[in-house]
């Protein structure tokens, strides 16, 4: 038997409860894992509560993210005792995730630890950590430095948001952070942004050109946010879109993309190839200070308090990241 939070759907309706459950139950793949931390991202808030679909069947145990060690393994290149992470794949969505004392999971999605990181740093910067990089890697490529301008960062004091400034100011960037919670602006300066803005600028309609100010952006908002920040771009702007906490819709002109040869890179973080996951990883290695990850991602909780944590991430009540300890 295991404990693990377990997401159902019938008759009596959407439900999450902490329960026990024998391992016959866990999905049949080759590897084992005796998880010993998650985190909680706002996925997997929205899965535990239900307020927005996350689950795409039922019964399902949420956690994008977990960390731990291997038990059992049919794949040579992962033996017991191993200690192995997992980012997105669908875990929570269609695969039991992470939320949970084991797991059973594919061994091609598995990464070995990065040596740079323990299990519980690699939870603190989990899908957010790995999608802030992923979205840095995005400017790079398409030819940002820290000599072309400002750069904003949206959903600022979320953990995405947070890593995405850290990361950033480390590589001679100026950062601007636009939040919700003007009165974080300590903190996210803490993390090296220059300049905090209120969010409520871009979160209205706006209009199809706007006067350009950024040079690149990584939005975490989506739906009108991420329309006014392509509006505000400057020639040959790139935005890396991360998120969709305002919606998942796109209010846009194409203006941007044809008069200033904006570009809109989208990050996935679920089905990236594993070797853009191993670079991302890499680069986290060298450029993540590990003072940031214990600012953005010092609050530890016990997997029994998942629900109420999903709740205080839901309610504007949490900063940046919680680890979520599964021991």
């Amino acid at each position: 038997m295991f404990k693990a939070w377990l997401v159902t759907n019938d008759e009596s309706g959407y439900k999450a409860d902490f329960r026990e459950l024998n391992e016959e139950r866990l999905p049949d793949d080759d590897v084992t894992v005796r998880v010993s931390q998650s985190s909680m991202n706002y996925k997997d808030a929205l899965a535990l509560t239900g307020r927005a679909p996350v689950v795409r069947k039922f019964p399902m145990v949420p956690g994008i993210d977990l960390g731990g060690v291997v038990e059992t393994s049919s794949n040579p290149a992962f033996k017991a005792g191993d200690e192995v992470i997992l980012n997105g794949r669908g875990l929570g969505e269609d695969h039991w995730g992470g939320f949970s004392e084991l797991a059973c999971v594919k061994s091609e999605w598995l990464i070995h630890r990065p040596k740079a990181f323990t299990l519980a740093q690699c939870m603190a910067l989990g899908t957010a950590g790995y999608s802030a990089m992923l979205a840095v890697l995005a400017l790079e490529k398409n030819g940002l430095t820290p000599s072309s301008g400002q750069i904003l960062v949206t959903g600022a004091s979320g953990g995405v948001g947070g890593f995405s400034i850290a990361l950033l100011s480390t590589l001679g960037y100026e950062v601007v952070a636009s939040t919700g919670r003007l009165e974080e602006t300590p903190y996210l300066k803490s993390l090296g942004a220059t300049e905090v803005i209120d969010r409520a600028q871009f979160s209205g309609p706006g209009e199809a050109l706007g006067k350009e100010r950024w040079a690149g952006a990584i939005d975490n908002a989506g739906s009108h946010t991420l329309a006014n920040v392509c509006s505000t771009l400057k020639s040959g702007g790139v935005v890396a879109a991360c998120g969709m906490a305002q919606g998942i819709d796109f209010p846009a002109s194409v203006a941007p993309f044809i008069v200033r040869g904006v570009t809109l890179a989208g990050i996935d973080s679920v089905t990236c190839p594993m070797t853009q996951r191993l670079a991302a990883w890499e680069r986290l290695a060298i450029d993540m200070k590990p003072k940031y990850i214990t600012m953005i991602a010092g609050q530890h909780r016990p997997l029994s308090e998942a629900l109420n944590t999903a709740k205080d991430i839901l309610g504007g009540r949490i900063r940046g990241r919680v680890i979520i300890d599964i021991d």
